[in-house]
């Protein structure tokens, strides 16, 4: 009975949204971003509610470690599900944060229109690399145009099915960061690889489980190819570390 009140209950917090960003998008960018607002701000808040009534599922995340963020910055983080995305938007919730993502969610409900009406960056899967370059670095001079937008980047460029992390790649990272010229933050975070996929094992592993993040380590704008391949190389070991960390502890941190 649990499961099946917490299946409708998510089903009418997002049905309506998802059928206004639907229908405005093609029509009236003002409307669909009025309506990407409102997921991101309060259907967001929902979703974790919905989530630590039903199946005490926490997020929990470190805001003393965001104490050490700058005005304006490039986030690098791991990347386990398509939660990642309302995780940090909470975590970093005085920011506009903008993703780097796949073009394959273009045609994702919701989450295609939302990408595209807020401006994030989707790149294409496959094809040539220029184009993606080319798009990587007009969305880097687009977010410099508002200073309260956050670019953030997954180098392992897909989500990891099993939590861990796979090959940093620095061609995303290298093109935006040499555009930007932000300080880097390095994030972590861990939880979200056991629910990524919606199949029969979600509800199960949603239950009594918590999704942490955290801000690791903030660089200065890397000037040279070495000390971006530095920040990539020693980022992702930082975030090994962390991840290694938090699976050692119960998930009872301070919630976000």
């Amino acid at each position: 009975m649990c499961t099946l009140i917490l299946v409708l209950t998510l089903g009418l917090a997002l049905l309506f949204p998802t059928l206004m960003i639907t229908f405005t998008y093609p029509f009236s960018t003002k409307l669909a971003v009025f309506w990407s607002n409102y997921v991101t701000k309060r259907c967001s808040l929902r979703l974790f509610a919905i989530f630590k009534t039903y199946k005490n599922f926490r997020f929990i995340g470190d805001y003393e470690s965001k104490k050490m963020l700058p005005e304006q910055y490039l986030v690098i983080s791991n990347h386990q599900s398509l939660i990642d995305v309302p995780v940090y938007l909470k975590f970093m919730n005085e920011k506009e944060m903008k993703f780097v993502a796949k073009d394959g969610l273009a045609n994702v409900p919701m989450v295609g229109p939302m990408l595209k009406c807020q401006g994030h960056c989707m790149i294409p899967r496959k094809g040539a690399t220029q184009v993606a370059m080319r798009k990587l670095e007009n969305f880097g001079k687009n977010v410099m145009k508002n200073k309260n937008a956050i670019p953030l980047i997954f180098p392992e460029g897909t989500r990891t099915k099993d939590g861990e992390l796979g090959r940093f790649s620095s061609g995303g990272f290298r093109r935006i960061s040499q555009t930007v010229n932000l300080p880097v933050a390095v994030c972590a975070l861990d939880g979200g690889w056991k629910i990524g996929r919606l199949n029969g094992g979600f509800l199960k592993n949603l239950k009594n489980g918590a999704y942490r993040v955290k801000v690791l380590k903030v660089y200065d704008a890397p000037k040279t190819k070495e000390e971006e391949m530095h920040i990539l190389e020693e980022g992702k070991e930082l975030i090994e570390k962390q991840v290694k960390a938090w699976r050692s502890l119960p998930a009872d941190s301070i919630e976000i």
